[in-house]
């Protein structure tokens, strides 16, 4: 299901990731959403919501890098 804000994003995105970075996963995760909601448009057996939130950690990691101290930074 999409997320209407940062504050409905789960815990292991919320306590990690900071503000920008959320608003980018949310923005990508609600765009696979629309864009993969038909089974055919995925690859293998997965569902609807895992697929979003691979793309949403994808473009995440296009534009911040996790650092040695565990915390994710821009690139």
């Amino acid at each position: 299901m999409p997320y209407q804000n940062r504050s409905s994003l789960p815990d292991s995105v919320k306590h990690v990731l900071p503000a920008h970075a959320q608003d980018i996963y949310k923005e990508a995760y609600n765009s696979a959403w629309d864009e993969y909601k038909d089974s055919s448009d995925r690859r293998g057996e997965e569902s609807r919501e895992e697929t979003a939130h691979k793309v949403a950690w994808a473009a995440v990691k296009h534009s911040y890098k996790k650092g040695d101290d565990d915390k994710w930074h821009p690139k």
